[in-house]
């Protein structure tokens, strides 16, 4: 049986870093495999494959010849890295936030912070404005048991949205400015 795998390949699920495209690939080597994710996920070389379940990178045939059959496995290219699967956030009924504001998007909102904290330096307004809201009394008997992470959180987007603000303000009185002196050069 084993032998009849390494002669017409063996099967393994692959999937791209966000988890969101999945293929069923058959190969007979690490190369095999690679020219074909190439093909199948349509991604430009150099990839890297690893463990979908623990970020473990298959860098050799001899490695790669030990893996069992149907092994997910995630394909990385460029810069990017391994990262754990984000369990997904589902509110039952009964569960929503207390405050009413925000609701299951501020849950959303707050798990996938929670795996990536740098992301929350890229929010808008709108959402920080949720975040610096929220009450992180309401979100711990929901999904997150991290009362410390969701006051910092809050903390965190709070500042970040102070920040906008000022920047905007700023922004606002140069335009201001800048207007009021085109205004006075055209009346000279």
């Amino acid at each position: 049986m084993e032998e009849e795998h390494n002669q017409s390949g063996k099967p393994f699920k692959i999937t791209n870093v966000t988890r969101e495209v999945r293929k069923g690939i058959v190969a007979t080597s690490l190369e095999d495999l690679t020219s074909k994710v190439l093909e199948k996920l349509e991604v430009e070389a150099p990839v890297t494959v690893v463990w979908e379940a623990d970020g473990t990178e298959i860098d050799d045939e001899e490695y790669f010849a030990t893996l069992e059959p149907n092994t997910s496995l995630m394909v990385l290219n460029n810069e990017q890295t391994w990262v754990p699967p984000t369990p997904p956030c589902r509110i039952k009924k009964q569960d929503e936030v207390d405050d009413g504001r925000g609701g299951p998007e501020l849950v959303d909102l707050v798990g996938k912070l929670k795996h990536n904290i740098c992301h929350v330096s890229l929010l808008g307004g709108a959402e920080l404005e949720m975040l610096s809201d929220m009450d992180p009394d309401s979100l711990v008997d929901i999904t997150f048991p991290d009362k410390i992470f969701l006051e910092q959180l809050k903390e965190v987007s709070g500042r970040f949205l102070c920040e906008k603000r000022q920047a905007q303000d700023a922004m606002d009185l140069l335009r201001l400015y800048h207007e009021k002196e085109a205004a006075e050069g055209e009346g000279n």
